[in-house]
């Protein structure tokens, strides 16, 4: 199966921007360790800050669900139950040509 790419988007509410961006950097190199990750980039909107975006590059989906099963990750997504405005918005790409 092809390289997996993923984009995310983040909206935290306000008063948890700050605990959702300090989530998000503190798994930065535990996921960029993981065996079928080729790029874990996080982004913050250009305007405001208030969205945040990861940019996610995969061996393949079972990498990818391995890093869900990860407990760091069980763990901010329990956080984001609380932290988020609105579900993460998830685009699962693979490259075309």
């Amino acid at each position: 199966m092809p390289e997996l790419s993923v984009f995310a988007i983040i909206r935290p509410k306000p008063e948890h921007r700050a605990d959702a961006l300090a989530a998000i950097e503190g798994i930065l190199t535990a996921t960029r360790a993981e065996a079928g990750c080729h790029r874990f980039e996080l982004n913050v909107d250009a305007e405001d800050g208030s969205a945040l975006y990861l940019v996610e590059h995969w061996a393949d989906d079972a990498a990818l669900e391995a890093h869900y099963e990860m407990d760091y990750i069980k763990t901010v997504f329990a956080a984001y139950q609380e932290w988020l405005a609105e579900p993460i918005d998830i685009v699962r790409m693979r490259r075309h040509a």
